[in-house]
Formats: C-alpha cells, structure tokens, sequence
C-alpha cells in the first residue's frame, strides 16, 4: 500500500501521519526524545542576532553611588567580627570626643561670663550707680552751700567738688567700656554734655547768692531742674542698662549644660555596653583599655555635674545676697540724697514752686518731692534689712533706719517753724550746728550707715561669684585632655581584642 507523501492530510477514517523523521537507528533515542528535542530548538520568529555577537539587554542597570558603595561594604564589614570592633571603636572614640569637645565648649562659655559678672558687668553696675549718686550729693551739696549763703563751708564746696570729679570720671570709665553707637555711648555722651552746663548754673547761681541777689535762688533751681529732669533720668537710665548686662552675664553663666551631660552619659553607655559585649564573648572580666576611657570618662562627667552645681550655687548666692541686696541699697541711698536736696530747696524757694495735690491741698513742690523721697527711702531701708543675711549686713540698716525715723521728726519741726514764720529757727532746723539738732546730722547718719552696708555687700558679692566662677576653673581644659585620654584608650582596648583575630 502506497504511502501519503509528508504533510498530505490523511483521508479520512486513517490517522494522521506523524511529520518528524524516523530515529536513526545507531542513536539508541526514542522517537519521543526526538520530536522533543526538535521542538525545543526550533527557531523563534523574529530578526536572530548575528553569530558570535552576544545578546544586548533591554535596560543597563543604574550606575552605583560611592555613599551607596561605602555603605555595602559597611555592611560587609560588619557581618565580620573584626570588622564589628573596628565600627565599635570608632563610635566610641567619637562619643567621647564629642563629649569632651562639647563639654570644653559649654563650660569655656559659662566660665567666661562668670568672669564678666565678677570683673566687668557688676563693677560697671556699681560704677553706674555710683555715677547717679554722686550727681545727687553734688545737686544735695550745692542746695546746703546756697542756704549758708556767704558763709558756705569748705566742706561743702570740697564734697560739691569732688562729687562732680567722681561723676566725671566715672562717665569716662564707662565709654571706655561702652559700644560706639550703643544706647549706653548715647547716654554717656548727653550726661557728659549737661556735666558743665549744670555746673555754670550752679557757679552764677553762688555768685549772685554771695552778693545777696535774688537771682541767685533762680539760678539753683534752673540748675535742679536740670539735673532732676534732665541729668538723673540719664544717669538712672544707664544704671538699668549696665543692670540688664549683668542678668544677661548671669544668665548666661548659670544655666547646666544639658548637651554636655547628655554626651556624656551616653558615652558612658556606650562603654558599658562596649565590655558587657567584650565580657560576654571573651568571658574576661576587664578590658584596660575600655577600663581606662570608662574612668576618664566618668571623671569629666562628675567633674562636670559637681563643678557646675558648685559654680551654680555661688552664683545664685552672689546674686541673692549680693546683687540683690547692693540694688535696695543704692537705691536707699538715691533716695536720702533726693530727699535732702529737695529738703534744703524747699527752704531756698520759700513757696516759689507749688504743687497742686487734691482738689483742696497745695504744697510746696520740694516739700512735697521730699515726701515721696522718704516713702521710697523708708521701703528700701526695710527691703535691705530683711535681705540682710548676717549680723554685719543687718547692723548698718537698722542703723540709718532709725537715723530716718529721727530726721523725719526733726523735719517737721523745721516745716512748723518756716510754716510759722520763723524761717531762721527752720534754717537751723536744717543746717544748723549740733545744738540745734538739725536734719543734717540725720541725713549724714543715713548716707554713713548705708555706704557701710554698701562696702559689707559688695565684699560678700565678690566672695560668693569668686567661689562660683572658682569652681568651673580648669574644667574646660581638664575635659578636652580627658576626653582624648578616653578616646585613645577606647581605641587601644578594641585594637587588643583586633590583634587576636590576626
């Protein structure tokens, strides 16, 4: 029977004829194998790369960065436990460092504002308020020279001149210290300005006082108004400004360093964490190098903690029971040198400035500016005692207290009799010698007693800001060799656990 040729359809009825090729005998395949093998390499449709040329893919991978290349063999390194010792020892070595670089820092910041506190903005303070007051005594002074008329002492005039001097030089110190274009340079250079101009008034007003010219008493009380009005806002506007300084030093210089402390304990954790490790897979008890940066270590962080409590401590003392205590005082003192300037020109303007003060009361002016003068001198006198912590302190204060209790009696006497007509009896009333009881002796008693007080505070200032600034001495230095101390042995501790695996 005659055979169908390859690839006819088979009639119908018979099955189909299979279309791949008899198995070569000597090949010992099935014909199964066969047709498989056939299939699988029966070519794919489609455009063939050229022989010999290899496959182009269809995208080329991104391009790798060198932080991601870095971060791969980080990676490596650390599935190794060489390569985990040297990352460890690394961190440590910076923890430590940066603790000790951070501590160096904030403690070189607060130690230098210590120091300002102690030797620059609290002697500029002082120099301020020292400035004011003897603006007042010298206004004070030249009211008692007028009332002796030609017969002014040289006591007075002597006091009246160095009062001026110690002003003056005081203006000087603080330019010196002052910024060019600041608001404290602007003050100084307008007290300097009305310096000589008061001091004009004041020589025509004794020149006109000596021949007996009426003028005279108008001349003082221009020259007053000028320092009431013009020249002790200014000198009281620089007191505040050098006072604002000062609590900006303080408060510079007493808050705890927080980032350092916070460094520090966290370096330590890590060099607690660092042997528990070494310990836990050595089974040795002591690394000497991690033994060593623990130590040094822990010496920075309680040197830090302790020296900064100290330095705090001293500080906060200086403040309450120095600064504090030196401000009522100046004040006080301010306030009794007002209060007699004011005094003595009541008597010098016989009733030639009046005040209006309810709907059915008129006073003299200066009467009545005295007034208000020994109001603020009786709550500073009373506010000084009580921030008097020792007996030396207190002493002085209750001692110009009771100074200004008997001056406000001797006042009054002296208001009844010019009141009464007896200007004279007032006169000696005021300026009067010792027989005389006068208001005088009082106010030198109040102004003795409270430059006393004054002397006691500011010497237990000193003390305690010296003890406070003492205590951060050495800290920043002592910190940074610490802590390079503690990174080196960090570093040798996890070198000696490397050279086992060499």
């Amino acid at each position: 029977m005659t055979q169908p040729p390859k690839g006819t359809p088979a009639p119908p009825g018979q099955p189909a004829t299979p279309t791949t090729p008899a198995v070569p005998p000597q090949s010992g395949a099935t014909a199964a194998q066969y047709g498989a093998t056939a299939t699988a390499t029966a070519p794919r449709s489609g455009p063939s790369s050229p022989p010999g040329r290899p496959t182009t893919p269809d995208a080329t991978p991104a391009r790798r960065t060198a932080w991601a290349e870095g971060v791969d063999r980080l990676r490596a390194a650390a599935t190794t436990e060489p390569g985990r010792l040297r990352l460890i020892g690394a961190v440590l070595a910076l923890l430590v460092v940066a603790f000790g670089t951070v501590t160096a820092w904030q403690m070189t910041e607060r130690s230098n504002a210590a120091d300002d506190v102690l030797h620059s903005s609290q002697p500029l303070s002082a120099g301020a308020a020292d400035i004011y007051r003897s603006l007042a005594d010298a206004n004070t002074a030249a009211s008692s020279g007028f009332l002796a008329g030609g017969q002014e002492g040289a006591d007075t005039r002597d006091r009246y001149e160095k009062d001026i001097r110690t002003a003056a030089q005081g203006l000087i110190t603080a330019a010196s210290n002052s910024d060019p274009g600041s608001p404290s340079a602007d003050t100084i250079a307008k007290l300097n300005k009305l310096l000589p101009e008061y001091k004009g008034l004041i020589e025509r007003a004794r020149a006109n006082n000596r021949q007996g010219y009426p003028l005279g008493g108008a001349y003082l009380r221009y020259a007053n108004e000028k320092m009431q009005q013009q020249m002790l806002p200014a000198a009281e506007d620089l007191y505040k400004r050098e006072n604002a300084r000062l609590s900006a030093d303080y408060a510079d210089a007493k808050p705890y360093p927080w980032a350092a402390i916070g460094l520090g304990v966290l370096a330590l954790g890590g060099l607690f964490w660092a042997q528990r490790r070494h310990y836990h897979r050595t089974n040795r008890v002591l690394n000497q190098g991690l033994v060593a940066a623990t130590a040094a270590s822990a010496v920075v962080l309680l040197w830090l903690v302790v020296g900064h409590s100290v330095a705090r401590a001293g500080l906060n003392s200086s403040y309450n029971h120095g600064v504090r205590s030196l401000n009522v005082l100046h004040d006080a003192r301010i306030a009794s040198l007002k209060a007699r300037g004011n005094e003595n020109l009541t008597l010098v303007s016989r009733g030639a400035e009046t005040k209006q003060v309810s709907a059915t009361q008129v006073m003299d002016l200066y009467d009545y500016d005295f007034q208000q003068d020994m109001k603020t001198l009786t709550k500073s006198l009373a506010l000084a005692e009580g921030l008097a912590d020792d007996t030396a302190g207190q002493k002085p204060v209750e001692a110009a207290t009771a100074n200004m209790k008997t001056w406000k009696l001797r006042h009054h006497e002296a208001r009844v009799a010019d009141d009464g007509g007896n200007y004279q009896g007032a006169l000696n009333k005021v300026i009067g010698s010792k027989a005389d009881k006068p208001t005088g002796e009082c106010f030198d008693g109040v102004d003795t007693n409270l430059a006393t007080a004054l002397t006691h505070e500011e010497s237990e200032f000193k003390q305690a800001a010296g003890n406070g600034r003492d205590a951060m001495s050495g800290l920043p230095a002592g910190a940074a060799v610490l802590a390079v101390l503690a990174a080196a042995g960090a570093l040798l501790g996890i070198g000696r656990r490397l050279s086992e695996y060499r």
